[in-house]
């Protein structure tokens, strides 16, 4: 007898699951235009409220909609039921989750809402539903069978309506324009945020710039070069304007018995891969990556070296 586990329930819940979330495509576009234009058009934050497994996915629902830019919080509907209802502002759009459409616990948050005037969209499975008919728009998702082999647990329900709100989510960020810059100001503390910083932010400078005149020997450069872990030189001019770089690979490509004694001028690229100080980090590890280049000068407005960066400054951001 064998004792490998039988895995077949592995790969039909995904393929169910899949078929919920291809479901979701045949939504009527106008519900969802007018549930998009709602979001954009209110004037306080969204509430996403919903009980159990539709309650977990709301939480997510909140925090996507916060970190891409729209304010959002979750409200536990048993919770608002006992004075939470008053951190619902006048102001406030609901998004409401609920299965079946019946969830008693949200009824007190929608009567709420009634009262108040505060628009609800409804995500729910069930056509004429308590949640359906009292909101102002109405997602309702195809109720597909749920993956579970009793029909019991949500899973295809729960995947279909967090993949409603992440869709809304990201659709409401793109027409706002919200950029990566936007994100890093969300996320100063996390690894995206920090990829996302500018390179002003992490480049070395002052005098842990290695920089060296025109006139200076190529011996005079090597010795510049040496306990610094960038691997390159700048070649500046007397106005201090960036025009030229050795690396330790134009060295060595070029060292024979008089390479000692010429100039620096005579061995730099003097077209050397620079960049501003508003240059994403994110990207410009792709850039370096590319180019196989381990160090890059950071130039002002005039074409002077205001800073340095190298791979390991950069590597760190990912850590």
């Amino acid at each position: 007898m064998s004792t490998q586990p039988n895995i077949r329930r592995f790969f039909e819940t995904i393929r169910l699951e899949q078929r919920g979330l291809e479901s979701i495509l045949d939504l009527p576009h106008d519900d969802i235009a007018k549930a998009v234009s709602l979001i954009l058009s209110i004037k306080g934050k969204i509430v996403v409220t919903g009980m159990g497994k539709s309650g977990i996915i709301g939480q997510k629902i909140a925090a996507t909609f916060a970190s891409t830019g729209t304010p959002a919080v979750f409200v536990h509907p048993s919770e608002a039921s006992h004075g939470d209802l008053g951190s619902i502002g006048e102001e406030d759009l609901l998004i409401m989750l609920s299965n079946s459409g019946e969830t008693l616990e949200l009824f007190d948050v929608m009567r709420y809402a009634q009262i108040k005037s505060l628009p609800i969209i409804g995500l729910t499975r069930r056509k004429g539903s308590a949640l359906a008919e009292n909101s102002t728009i109405a997602l309702v998702v195809p109720p597909l069978d749920e993956a579970c082999p009793h029909l019991l647990a949500p899973t295809t329900s729960t995947t279909q309506m967090l993949a409603v709100g992440d869709a809304l989510a990201v659709t409401v960020m793109e027409i706002r324009g919200f950029t990566p810059d936007d994100f890093a100001l969300l996320h100063p503390g996390g690894k995206l945020g920090r990829l996302l910083s500018k390179a002003k932010d992490i480049m070395h400078t002052g005098e842990e710039l290695p920089l060296v005149t025109l006139d200076v020997s190529i011996k005079d450069a090597i010795s510049a070069m040496m306990g610094r872990r960038y691997g390159c030189i700048g070649v500046v001019d007397g106005d201090r304007h960036l025009v030229g770089l050795v690396s330790d690979g134009d060295l060595r490509r070029n060292l024979n018995d008089d390479v000692f004694d010429q100039k620096i001028q005579n061995l730099m690229n003097p077209n050397p891969f620079t960049i501003t100080p508003e240059k994403n980090c994110l990207e410009l590890i792709e850039v370096m990556t590319n180019k196989r280049i381990t160090a890059v000068f950071v130039l002002d407005d005039d074409g002077r070296p205001t800073g340095i960066i190298d791979m390991h400054d950069l590597v760190s951001l990912r850590l």
